[in-house]
């Protein structure tokens, strides 16, 4: 891993030449299905999670689904690195905390435990790093100090702006009317209607800090920095560029990527990322979830009435690109679902099979979840009803190993359970 100080400067050397990989997957920019061909050591970047809040459902389906396309390129023979960031400062998590009467520094650090433990609950892999904003002001910074002095920045009142006429692909990445975009900029914590700003869809890189929040030293001022400039500078320093994979959830299109595209390119890292992968929005039975609403579903909850491995499978016969709405049920037949795949299973070890090939041409199918679900109901059901030319448990268990639902793991329980 490069040293942040360095890391800026060395995003050209960190192509590496990898194997030809069959996977295909929508890539958001390219508006298509297309080969994902990674390096052999794989870099893939997640945006992550603002800790003022338990882990919901739509959290869940994000980094399930980053974590099955992991699966797959360890699979075939990867060094994957993921990498998640934490965004622990910025205009969400600092109103929380002055809502709530406590650091926001504590608040982090309270959500963050909950959300290691969801998310070790549900078996994800480990990351290759997990940078916190607040630990990484200097690449952030130093990103600054490169789009200051390339020309792509100006400041008014302590706030330093991107100027998006330096960037003349602005907006390419969402295909979006500039119209559209300065309504979802407007929508997603935007400000468009601010008469400091040269062109509505400028957007802040560095901020003054009210009185109660953190701030640190900067060429352009004291004060901390905007949501997009962070991703960007923790990228860089933990992976360098280009990055094989960026992901998240579609809400992040625009204007989060969109913008981290536009900064991170404009210093010549170009391309910033060579595939974009973006999940659809969990609703709940008919109803946008929201904290605003008090709708969330969170994993801790699921948690506390049955098996996590049962989430995983909840969310197979969605396809990840597609929003959806959970209902209340889908928890509890997955968890028969479950039960009739670890009865298939048995003791038995995994072993590969033509069961496997299945579930493997399936998620190369840009991650056809649906098609994998199918595959592993009905091998068990066969199984299960002794039916001639049933796959051999065997080989259930490799493939259930491979979606991270190890039929063989004692069950996490949440610590509440009773």
């Amino acid at each position: 891993m490069p040293h942040p100080s360095t890391a800026l400067s060395l995003f050209e050397s960190w192509t590496i030449e990898g194997a030809f990989v069959a996977m295909r997957l929508f890539d958001t920019a390219r508006k298509a299905v297309v080969p994902f061909e990674p390096a052999q050591v794989a870099l893939l970047y997640v945006c992550g999670i603002t800790p003022y809040d338990s882990t919901h459902l739509g959290h869940a389906r994000t980094y399930l689904t980053h974590d099955l396309i992991a699966r797959r390129l360890v699979d075939l023979g990867h060094e994957v690195r993921m990498v998640r960031n934490v965004t622990d400062v910025d205009d969400s998590i600092l109103p929380k905390a002055r809502e709530l009467g406590v650091d926001f520094r504590d608040l982090a650090r309270q959500e963050m435990a909950r959300f290691h433990a969801d998310m070790k609950a549900l078996d994800e892999l480990p990351l290759y790093a997990e940078p916190w904003a607040t630990g990484s002001i200097e690449p952030m910074v130093e990103l600054l100090e490169q789009l200051r002095a390339g020309g792509h920045t100006y400041t008014v009142e302590g706030t330093t702006w991107f100027d998006v006429s330096t960037f003349d692909r602005f907006g390419q990445f969402s295909g979006l009317s500039e119209a559209e975009l300065i309504e979802l900029a407007r929508e997603r914590g935007g400000t468009p209607d601010d008469v400091r700003q040269r062109h509505p869809l400028d957007f802040a890189l560095w901020l003054p800090s009210a009185d109660d929040e953190p701030s640190w030293e900067s060429t352009v001022g004291v004060g901390r920095p905007g949501w997009h400039l962070e991703c960007s500078a923790m990228s860089f320093a933990a992976l360098g560029a280009p990055l094989d994979l960026h992901g998240g959830g579609d809400d992040l299109v625009f204007p989060h990527h969109e913008c981290e595209i536009a900064q991170s390119e404009a210093i010549g890292a170009a391309p910033f990322a060579k595939h974009w992968t973006h999940g659809g929005m969990v609703g709940y039975q008919g109803t946008k979830m929201s904290k605003s609403l008090g709708n969330l579903v969170f994993v801790s909850d699921l948690r506390r009435t049955g098996d996590t491995r049962a989430i995983r499978l909840a969310l197979m016969p969605h396809p990840y690109r597609e929003a959806f709405d959970w209902l209340d049920h889908e928890f509890d037949d997955a968890m028969d679902v479950l039960d009739g795949l670890v009865a298939a299973v048995g003791g038995a070890p995994p072993h590969d099979g033509p069961l496997i090939a299945e579930v493997r041409d399936a998620l190369d199918d840009d991650l056809d979840t649906v098609a994998v679900f199918d595959t592993l109901v009905q091998g068990a059901r066969r199984i299960n009803a002794n039916s001639p030319g049933a796959p051999r448990p065997a080989d259930l268990a490799a493939a259930l190993n491979l979606v991270g639902v190890d039929p063989h793991r004692v069950v996490h329980r949440h610590p509440d359970s009773v």
